[in-house]
């Protein structure tokens, strides 16, 4: 009897895996042929994200060379390397450039086919443009997986669950601003996928309130100029008398920084230092429950961003500090927090040449400014600043720091979920928008398009109407009809939307105290709430206490999403090949 394999999600994250159990299959696969059925309502390859039904003025936040969906040698996996082009490579593309998600689209669209072709002749894939709705069956036994508009459920040896991004319930606070703007005729938009969002009911020329500052509010900037047929001249931009008047803020009150636009030259940082394999596992035998594991991870990302935020100083701009590497390094090892301090000051005068984590993550703590319009300024100055600096390669300690941000990640994605801050602080600094939308965004407030409103921004709704205020400017109200949640919806498995996880959370599946799913880091096995394995599921993605930086990469920085792939591909391959897996239930 052939056996069945179902993966949920089609995406990226899917179609990884369908790559890696092709890369691994004329190995550990020798059964008598498998079915592998991926169930997923949008195109399989680009998924929901980098569908082809969207807008072409939406980007990707990643320059096309740094775009790949293919492992190399710096994958740490037990399978076979198997290399292919980059996104510019592929899409014959400048380097550079920030390719449209639609492009992107078609990059993994090609992936996807290219795995399935690469399949031995006995694996066929099924594609089931449906969602699916639960899974049913016995620990030990066949599994049935039931589909949208479909009476008969898939059976399956194994699921894997490769979801991506996932819709959510609203908490307390949106359900009380729903249900005012509901009571008062007001608009409120949820935190949505931008793309998916209804921007039709936000008019022009009134002012709309938008919390969150990150990549969605770039999306919802340009769907709300561009896309309502404003355009840039000179760096000018020239309303089409169609847009609102955006008044935007969040909790540091600044946009994410912009993306690097040089290269690395010369010596590269050698990571992991302070936080590698050795470390990890050290750390996974720390309990959990009391906070210590989370103190003693926290200790040692400060510590490796540190080392690879000076090595790349001292490597590239020996005339900015005062000590020899070879001094500093050894000193700095042996250092605990408040030895760096004195260290570095003694190592390198120039303030502006040393790594504040604090002022990084917080840059508008303590700051006051008399009035809005002195904060416009302000903030215009911040965002100009950030990018003069993003772009100069004297600055090139920040390229070391983001090689130390992708470094650490790639141990927290075997240690599991470390708490919000991490992967927040990660986006803030690493995933950041193109240099390009920021100066459109300085064009943008120049023209009285984009207020800011600045840091810790608050919104209440009272006397029919949406108010916001931020302690960056004391005593400034903003009074608006229309307030939208500029930020992904959290992926937590008790309030997701997705029918699936739900009654998987229900049945017992396990879940970290901020909600993510537990899985064996190991292979992706589900956990249930005795931290025991689901031998027949695995999930994989961002809504996972497993998550990583996306489910495509950089090339040759370790891919750890291309790691988790090869993992789970190996251990399904493994359990198919074991002598009749379908054979209970």
């Amino acid at each position: 009897m052939r056996s069945s394999l179902v993966v949920v999600g089609a995406g990226p994250r899917g179609t990884g895996l369908l790559e890696r159990i092709a890369a691994n299959a004329p190995e550990p696969y020798t059964g008598a042929g498998l079915d592998i059925h991926l169930v997923d309502p949008h195109p399989p390859g680009a998924g929901r994200i980098w569908r082809a039904a969207q807008s072409p003025l939406l980007w990707m936040n990643s320059h096309a060379e740094d775009v790949t969906m293919f492992t190399d040698d710096t994958v740490d996996m037990a399978g076979p390397v198997r290399e292919g082009p980059t996104l510019h490579e592929w899409a014959a593309l400048p380097g550079r450039t920030f390719a449209d998600r639609r492009t992107q689209g078609s990059y993994l669209r090609w992936v996807h086919d290219e795995a399935v072709a690469a399949l031995p002749a006995d694996i066929t894939v099924h594609h089931h443009r449906r969602r699916a709705l639960r899974v049913s069956g016995p620990r030990e036994g066949r599994q049935r997986v039931w589909l949208e508009g479909r009476d008969h459920p898939l059976l399956a040896d194994l699921v894997v669950l490769a979801l991506g991004h996932l819709d959510a319930e609203p908490d307390d606070e949106q359900a009380r601003l729903a249900a005012y703007a509901r009571a008062h005729g007001l608009v409120h938009l949820p935190p949505d996928f931008t793309a998916d969002s209804d921007l039709s009911a936000l008019p022009p020329g009134e002012p709309v309130l938008v919390r969150g500052f990150g990549l969605a509010f770039v999306d919802l900037m340009v769907l709300l100029t561009e896309g309502r047929g404003g355009r840039y001249e000179q760096g000018a931009y020239v309303p089409s008398g169609r847009e609102p008047v955006l008044y935007a803020g969040s909790r540091r009150g600044v946009p994410y920084h912009s993306k690097i636009g040089y290269d690395l030259t010369g010596a590269r940082p050698p990571l992991p230092r302070f936080l590698g394999p050795a470390q990890t596992d050290a750390l996974l035998a720390l309990p959990e429950e009391d906070g210590t594991r989370r103190a003693a991870v926290g200790a040692l990302i400060e510590k490796e961003l540190g080392f690879a935020h000076y090595h790349r100083l001292f490597a590239a701009h020996p005339e900015r500090t005062a000590l020899a590497w070879a001094d500093f390094e050894t000193a700095y090892a042996a250092a605990g927090p408040d030895e760096r301090r004195d260290l570095v000051a003694a190592a390198v005068p120039d303030p502006a040449d040393r790594l504040d984590l604090a002022a990084l993550d917080h840059p508008l703590h303590g700051v006051r400014h008399a009035g809005a319009e002195d904060f416009q300024e302000a903030l215009r100055g911040h965002i100009e600043a950030d990018l003069r600096r993003r772009h100069d390669p004297a600055h090139s300690a920040d390229l070391g720091l983001f090689l130390g941000l992708l470094s650490v990640y790639g141990q927290l994605a075997r240690l599991g979920d470390t708490g919000p801050w991490w992967h927040g602080f990660f986006s803030f600094l690493a995933s950041g928008p193109p240099g390009p939308r920021l100066r459109q965004m300085l064009a943008l407030s120049r023209a009285g398009v984009l207020r800011f409103v600045g840091a810790n921004m608050t919104v209440t709704a009272e006397d029919g109407v949406f108010r916001a205020a931020s302690e960056t400017v004391p005593g400034v109200v903003t009074e608006a009809r229309a307030l939208v949640e500029a930020r992904l919806p959290e992926p937590t498995v008790r309030c997701t939307r997705d029918p699936l996880l739900r009654e998987l959370h229900a049945e017992g599946a396990g879940e970290t105290p901020d909600g993510l799913l537990r899985v064996d880091r190991a292979d992706g096995r589900i956990l249930d709430r005795a931290g025991r394995p689901y031998p027949r599921r695995f999930a994989l993605g961002p809504f996972t206490d497993g998550r990583t930086p996306g489910a495509f990469t950089r090339p040759r920085t370790g891919g750890p999403a291309f790691r988790q792939n090869d993992a789970t591909a190996r251990a399904v391959l493994a359990f198919l090949r074991a002598p009749a897996p379908h054979a209970v239930g």
